[in-house]
């Protein structure tokens, strides 16, 4: 079976953590795909060069000073440390933005309706990424090739635009259209039931379950639209997304199984 593995900003800008996923990732039996964010290099750049990040609803916009930033955070310095780790690990990665072979294009997102069901949100230069938008057979012919793809979260519409989307978001969609494995990697043990807890994980979560924990607020800002686009990832195809720490890679029954139906 396939896997993709995603891993977040904490994990990427975190020499330590970073360091140690390299080497388990690089061990990981099978075929598999890396998908990155880089949001906390971002974000550093943007308050050197005076910009200050804009969230909403846990989703970057992205005006057009802020795409030349994280084009230059996500597909530069991030993707090509994070590939060049990897090679050292014996692992024989090749780096990509969504332009390189065409294997991330997606429209511009137009404005959208935020949770109160009344606001409009420009979110800027941000590719509406689903599964339909991953060229699957490039992907399955790298991996064929023997090659490892590392993903950054940007990619283009087909016609000379570059677009940002939340790495979260790419890699479900990679993951739907691969019909593979999701592993959601990043600083936490899992899902907390008690995010002051580090050891308060929830083991299973099925969608009715996450019903119930986003309206009593357990799960809200930035994991919100993480598990949001993770049971997206198992409608769309997925067989299994799980949510754990970047360190427990290769033992990731430890942390957060998410299913549709309990099972």
């Amino acid at each position: 079976m396939i896997r993709v593995v995603k891993i977040g900003g904490n994990v990427v800008d975190s020499p330590a953590l970073l360091a140690q996923f390299c080497t388990d990732f690089s061990a990981l039996a099978g075929p598999k795909v890396l998908v990155h964010g880089g949001g906390v290099k971002a974000g550093a750049i943007q308050r050197a060069l005076g910009q200050e990040p804009v969230r909403i609803e846990g989703r970057r916009v992205t005006d057009a000073a802020t795409l030349e930033v994280v084009v230059m955070a996500y597909a530069g310095w991030c993707n090509k440390d994070i590939v060049a780790r990897l090679q050292a690990c014996g692992c024989n990665a090749l780096g990509l933005a969504g332009c390189d072979g065409g294997v991330i294009t997606a429209p511009k997102r137009p404005p959208k309706t935020l949770s109160d069901g009344v606001t409009q949100v420009d979110f800027g230069f941000v590719g509406d990424v689903t599964p339909a938008s991953v060229d699957a057979e490039f992907l399955r012919q790298l991996l064929d090739a023997g090659l490892v793809p590392v993903l950054c979260a940007i990619n283009h519409d087909g016609h000379g635009q570059l677009l940002n989307t939340n790495a979260d978001t790419v890699a479900s969609c990679v993951a739907a259209a691969l019909g593979a494995e999701l592993i959601y990697c990043f600083e936490k043990a899992g899902v907390l039931r008690d995010a002051a807890d580090g050891s308060s994980v929830i083991p299973r979560i099925s969608a009715a379950d996450f019903a119930r924990l986003r309206a009593d607020g357990t799960v809200s800002d930035g994991m919100l639209p993480k598990l949001e686009t993770a049971f997206r990832a198992l409608e769309d195809g997925a067989p299994r997304v799980v949510v754990c720490h970047a360190a427990n890679l290769l033992n990731p029954t430890s942390g957060t199984v998410l299913t549709l139906n309990g099972e």
